[in-house]
C-alpha cells in the first residue's frame, strides 16, 4: 500500500468517522494496487487527504445545519486527494455518500431518495434538465418559511464528463427537481479547473445550496473550509506562489473562529 494514505495524526484520531471515510475505506478495501493519484508519494493523512505537515483534522468543526447532502461518486473519485465533497461531509453532518453504478444504483441512495422526511433536489447545470423535468433557481422553504421536509441536495461527484455520464444514465435522477445556479464569477477552485465557467468544485456547489436554503453561517464556514484545503493543497504542490503558511495560518485562525 502506498505511503499516502497510511498516516493517522492524532488529531484525526479525535474526530468520528463520516460518510465520504466510510466510502474511502470500502472503496480502498476494493482496490487490487493502489491508486495512482498526482503526488502519490507524499506522506498524507489518511482523512482530510493533505499532507502530513498541513493536516487541518484539528480544525475541523461540524455545523449546525438543517441541509442534507448526497454525494453520488464515481468510482475512484473517493481516492483522489483533491476531491472536495469531503469537505461537506466534514462540516455538514447529515451527508451520505454513494459510489455510482450505471447497471445497480445503490439501495441505499434510491431508499433515501424515497425517505419521507427529505425533498430531494438534483443540483445540476438547467441545460441539462429533460423536458418534464423541474427547475428551480431558489428553494421555497426560503422564501415561505420553515418546511416540514429537509431539503437534501444531490451531488454528482467526479470530472465534468463523468458527471454529465451520471446524470444521462440514472433514471431515477432525471425524475427529481434540478436546482440550477448560474454564478457570476468563475470558479475559485484552482486544483481542477473546468473548462466551462459554471464547472464549480463539488464544495463550492454546497456553499451555493446552502445559501439556497437560507443556511448563510453553514455556507460562510464551508466557503472559509473549503478556501483553507485549497491553499494547502497548494501549498504542498510548491507551483502556486500565492500560496503560502502565512495564508494558511490566516485561514485556520478564520476557521478556528466559527
Amino acid at each position: 500500500m502506498s505511503l499516502d494514505v497510511e498516516v493517522n495524526c492524532a488529531a484525526n484520531a479525535q474526530q468520528p468517522l463520516h460518510a465520504v471515510h466510510r466510502l474511502f475505506d470500502y472503496r480502498q478495501s476494493l482496490a487490487t494496487r493502489p491508486y495512482a493519484s498526482r503526488g502519490n508519494k507524499v506522506v498524507r493523512c489518511r482523512r482530510c487527504m493533505l499532507p502530513q505537515t498541513v493536516c487541518t483534522c484539528a480544525w475541523r468543526k461540524p455545523c449546525h445545519s438543517n441541509a442534507a447532502f448526497a454525494l453520488v461518486m464515481y468510482d475512484t473519485e473517493v481516492l483522489k486527494p483533491s476531491n472536495s465533497g469531503r469537505l461537506i461531509a466534514d462540516l455538514i453532518p447529515d451527508t451520505y455518500a454513494f459510489l455510482w453504478s450505471r447497471t445497480a444504483p445503490d439501495a441505499g441512495l434510491l431508499a433515501l431518495l424515497a425517505d419521507p422526511q427529505y425533498q430531494p433536489y438534483l443540483v445540476f447545470p438547467a441545460e441539462y434538465a429533460l423536458e418534464q423535468q423541474q427547475v428551480v433557481a431558489q428553494l421555497p422553504q426560503a422564501i415561505e418559511g420553515a418546511s416540514a421536509q429537509k431539503p437534501l441536495f444531490i451531488l454528482l461527484d467526479g470530472c465534468w464528463r463523468e458527471a454529465v455520464k451520471m446524470f444521462r444514465k440514472s433514471p431515477y435522477l432525471q425524475t427529481l427537481p434540478m436546482l440550477s445556479f448560474s454564478p457570476e464569477s468563475i470558479a475559485h477552485y484552482r486544483l481542477r479547473k473546468g473548462q466551462r465557467d459554471f464547472q464549480l468544485g463539488t464544495a463550492e456547489v454546497a456553499v451555493l445550496a446552502l445559501q439556497a436554503c437560507g443556511e448563510q453561517a453553514s455556507a460562510a464556514a464551508l466557503a472559509d473550509w473549503f478556501n483553507l484545503f485549497v491553499e494547502c493543497t497548494l501549498w504542498a504542490r510548491c507551483r502556486d506562489k500565492m500560496a503560502s503558511m502565512d495564508s494558511i495560518a490566516a485561514l485556520r485562525e478564520l476557521v478556528a473562529q466559527r
